[in-house]
C-alpha cells in the first residue's frame, strides 16, 4: 500500500504571507513603481522611487522577490551592453493574490458556470448543463489526485481523510464529525450560494461527487445537508447521512 505523500504548502497561507510583505510602506511604494514601470527596474531606480538607500532597496526588493511577487535577473537597461557585471533588475510576475477571510472560491464557481455555457448540449437546460460541468470537473480532479498519490484501495475512513486535503485547498474547513463522516464548515461559494441555492449547492454537490467518483472512494456520497452558516454538503457513508433534496441560503 502506497505512503501518504507529504502536504502540500497551503495557497491561502502563501497568499497571506505575500500580503504581509507588502505591510512595509518602503517595499509596498516600491512594488507599486515597479508594477507600473511596465518594464525590468533597476535597484537605483527602485531607491530613487521612495528615497531609500540603495543597499535598503535591494533589501526589501529580495523579500518581494521572495514573496513570489517580483523576479530578478541581470540584464542591461535600454538593451545597451557594456564592460562588466550588467546591473540586476525586477519586474512583477503574474502571480494573482487573493486573500479572503473566510475562505471564497468565486473564480471556481465562475469557471465550471463559464465551462457550462460553452458546452452547453442541444437536450440540456443551464442548471443541468452547470451540473454536468460541476461533475465532470470534479471527477477530472479526483482522477489526477488518484494518479498523484496511487492510494490503492479507499474505503470510507481512508477515503475522507484524502478528501480532505482538497476540501482544505478549497476553503471547506472540513471537520471529521465520526471517522466516517466529514461536515463542512464553511461555504466557498457564500453569498452566492445565498442568493441561488438550487443552482449554487446543486453544483458543490455534483463537483463534489465527482471527485470521490475521480478519486475512486468506496462508501462515501456528497449528501445535501444544509445547516445555518456552513457548507450544504456533508461527506459521508451512506448508512449515515440523510439528503435534503431541498437546500437552504446560508
Amino acid at each position: 500500500m502506497a505512503s501518504d505523500p507529504p502536504a502540500q504548502a497551503d495557497p491561502a497561507d502563501s497568499a497571506i504571507d505575500s500580503v504581509s510583505v507588502l505591510s512595509e510602506d518602503s517595499r509596498r511604494r516600491m512594488f507599486a513603481f515597479i508594477r507600473r514601470a511596465r518594464r525590468a527596474v533597476t535597484r537605483d531606480e527602485a531607491a530613487a522611487s521612495v528615497g531609500i538607500s540603495r543597499k535598503l532597496a535591494a533589501f526589501h526588493l529580495d523579500k518581494l522577490v521572495d514573496a513570489g511577487l517580483l523576479r530578478a535577473r541581470y540584464e542591461t537597461p535600454g538593451g545597451t551592453r557594456k564592460v562588466g557585471r550588467q546591473p540586476k533588475v525586477y519586474e512583477p510576475t503574474d502571480t494573482q493574490i487573493t486573500v479572503n477571510i473566510p475562505d471564497r472560491r468565486h473564480e471556481l464557481l465562475a469557471d465550471l458556470l463559464l465551462d457550462a455555457v460553452l458546452t452547453e448540449q442541444a437536450d440540456e437546460n443551464a442548471a443541468q448543463a452547470a451540473m454536468r460541468a460541476a461533475q465532470q470537473r470534479g471527477r477530472q480532479m479526483g482522477e489526477a489526485a488518484r494518479t498523484e498519490t496511487r492510494p490503492g484501495r479507499l474505503g470510507p475512513e481512508r477515503g475522507l481523510t484524502a478528501c480532505e486535503r482538497l476540501l482544505d485547498r478549497y476553503g471547506y474547513e472540513p471537520v471529521r464529525e465520526t471517522p466516517t463522516r466529514l461536515r463542512l464548515r464553511n461555504c466557498p461559494f457564500h453569498p452566492l450560494a445565498a442568493k441561488a441555492p438550487d443552482l449554487v449547492c446543486g453544483m458543490n454537490q455534483a463537483f463534489l461527487s465527482g471527485y470521490l467518483d475521480g478519486l475512486a472512494v468506496n462508501g462515501v456520497r456528497a449528501a445535501l445537508v444544509p445547516e445555518p452558516g456552513e457548507c450544504c454538503v456533508r461527506l459521508g457513508s451512506g448508512d449515515s447521512e440523510s439528503a435534503d433534496d431541498t437546500p437552504q441560503g446560508r
